[in-house]
C-alpha cells in the first residue's frame, strides 16, 4: 500500500513530521509540484519493485515534461554522497519507504519553515540509499521554462535569503552527523614564500573568443598598481581569429602569450600552463575571456586583500551585464552567505563561490587544476578551504557578461546533467577527503 501526500517544494519540518505520523502504507509518495501528475502504466508497481530489489530508503525516476502540447524527456541523475545541493532535481515524485521516513523524521529536531524536505532526505541518506530509476515513469507539467543560464543565480537571490539560511543550517547539521564538519582555525600561509618577478598575474584562458578577447586584455593591461604585474593569456588552439586579436597586444612587455598546441587542455589545463610559467606572479588572478574588470583598481584591490586577510584565496563580487555592459537581473552577486566560521562547510551545498577569484600561486602550483572544461575553479576552491582561509571582497570588481556564446547560457538537459553530476562528484571526493582528515 502507498500513501500519497501532495506538498510544496519547500515544506516545513512540522509538515514532514505530520506526514510521517499519518502515513499508513509501506511506502509514502511525496509529490512536490502544484501541477497535474500522470503515471505511465504500472509505474508505481515498478518503483516499489526497484525499492524492494535494492532495499532503497527512497526511489525517484526519470519523467516527461509537458509544456503546452509539447512533451519532452526529463532525465535526472544519480544521487551520491556529495549531492548536497538543496536544489538537487529528483523530479516531482519521491517514493520513500515509510519506515525510513518515520525514522528520519524522528531525528528531525530542528524546526524549519522551508527546509523540511531537504532535512528529511539528508537524514534518510545517512542510513539508507536513494536510488535513481532511469526509466520514464510519469508526466508532469514543467513550470520553470527559463534557460539554464537564467537559473544559475537563484540561490544568491536576496529574496531567497531566509530560505538559504535554513538550507545552510540543515546541511551543516548533516555534515556534523556524518563526521565531515570543519571548524577554524585555518592553516597559516606565508605570503612571502618564493621569489617572483611579478607580484600578480592576470590569467586569461581562452578558446575561440574573437569577439571579446581584446576587451578582456585591454581591461587587464589597463590596471593601476603600486607593484609590477603582468597578463598571461593562454589560447587553447583557437580557430576563429582569436590569436590574431591577441597578437595585437604582444608589443606590451607585460603580456605573456602561451599558445597551446592541438590536444585536450580545457580551462583547467590552460590555468595549469599559466601558473607553471616562470613569469607567473605571486598571486594569480582570474579574468574570463568574455568578461572585463569593473575598473582600473581590481588588481590592486586583490593584492591588498591578500595582504590584509592573509588568505590563500580571495573571491570578489561581480555584476551580471549584457554584452554591452548594461546591468541585467539579478545584478550584483556578492555571495554574502559566506562566513569565516561556516563558509567552508556551506561551500559543499552551493554550486559556486563567486568571482573574480585570486589564488596564492605557491599553493595553487601544489594543488593544480583538474583538466576539465567545467567546475575546475570550484574543485580548487573546495580543496583550499578544507585547510586554508578564503578571503572576500564585497565591492564589485568584475563585469560578467551574459550572451549567447557563454558556455552555460542555454544548455541541453543532457549537458546540464553532465555538469551537475561532475560537480556532485567533486563534492563527493571532497567530502571523503574531509572525513578522512577529521579521522586523523
Amino acid at each position: 500500500m502507498i500513501s500519497r501526500f501532495d506538498i510544496s517544494a519547500r515544506p516545513s519540518s512540522e509538515e514532514i513530521r505530520r506526514i510521517a505520523a499519518s502515513t499508513e502504507g509501506d511506502f509514502t509518495l511525496l509529490y512536490t509540484k502544484p501541477t497535474e501528475l500522470q503515471f505511465v502504466d504500472r509505474a508505481l508497481e515498478r518503483m516499489v519493485q526497484v525499492a524492494e530489489y535494492t532495499g532503497a530508503a527512497m526511489v525517484y525516476a526519470d519523467h516527461f515534461n509537458r509544456v503546452g502540447e509539447l512533451v519532452t524527456e526529463a532525465p535526472v541523475i544519480d544521487y551520491q554522497a556529495g549531492a548536497l545541493r538543496d536544489d538537487f532535481d529528483f523530479g516531482g515524485v519521491q517514493l520513500y519507504r515509510s519506515s525510513a521516513l518515520r525514522e528520519a523524521a524522528a531525528r528531525m529536531t530542528e524546526d524549519y519553515k522551508y527546509a523540511g524536505l531537504y532535512d528529511l532526505r539528508l537524514k534518510v541518506s545517512q542510513k539508507g540509499s536513494l536510488v535513481h530509476i532511469n526509466e520514464y515513469l510519469y508526466f508532469e507539467v514543467e513550470t520553470d521554462t527559463r534557460k539554464s543560464g537564467e537559473k544559475l543565480f537563484d540561490y544568491v537571490d536576496p529574496r531567497n535569503r531566509e530560505v538559504q539560511i535554513e538550507m545552510e543550517r540543515a546541511c551543516t547539521g548533516h555534515l556534523r552527523d556524518i563526521g565531515a564538519l570543519l571548524r577554524p582555525p585555518f592553516r597559516d600561509v606565508d605570503l612571502s614564500e618564493g621569489e617572483f618577478r611579478y607580484e600578480a598575474s592576470v590569467v586569461i584562458p581562452c578558446r575561440n573568443r574573437v569577439r571579446t578577447i581584446a576587451d578582456a586584455i585591454r581591461s587587464a593591461l589597463g590596471q593601476k598598481t603600486d607593484f609590477p604585474y603582468n597578463v598571461i593569456v593562454v589560447d587553447d588552439h583557437s580557430t576563429d581569429g582569436t590569436v590574431d586579436e591577441i597578437r595585437r597586444f604582444t608589443g606590451d612587455p607585460r603580456l605573456v602569450f602561451i599558445q597551446q598546441g592541438p590536444g585536450y587542455h580545457a580551462i583547467g589545463g590552460n590555468w595549469n600552463a599559466a601558473i607553471a610559467h616562470p613569469d607567473c606572479g605571486r598571486f594569480a588572478l582570474q579574468l574570463d575571456s568574455d568578461d572585463v574588470y569593473s575598473d582600473e583598481n581590481t588588481v590592486q584591490r586583490f593584492v591588498d586583500a591578500f595582504r590584509a586577510q592573509k588568505a590563500a584565496m580571495i573571491i570578489g563580487t561581480y555584476r551580471i551585464t549584457d554584452f554591452d555592459l548594461n546591468t541585467i537581473p539579478p545584478g550584483v552577486i556578492d555571495h554574502r552567505e559566506w562566513t569565516d566560521d561556516n563558509g567552508m562547510n556551506n561551500a559543499l551545498r552551493i554550486n559556486g563561490l563567486g568571482a573574480p577569484r585570486g589564488f596564492w600561486t605557491p599553493l595553487l602550483r601544489r594543488i593544480g587544476f583538474p583538466v576539465v572544461k567545467y567546475g575546475e575553479d570550484y574543485a580548487v576552491a573546495l580543496r583550499i578551504c578544507r585547510e586554508y582561509r578564503i578571503g572576500r571582497i564585497y565591492d564589485v570588481m568584475y563585469n560578467c557578461r551574459r550572451w549567447d556564446d557563454n558556455s552555460d547560457a542555454s544548455l541541453s538537459v543532457e549537458k546540464t546533467n553532465l555538469n551537475n553530476t561532475y560537480k556532485d562528484r567533486i563534492r563527493t571526493w571532497e567530502l571523503q577527503a574531509r572525513m578522512r582528515m577529521l579521522k586523523g
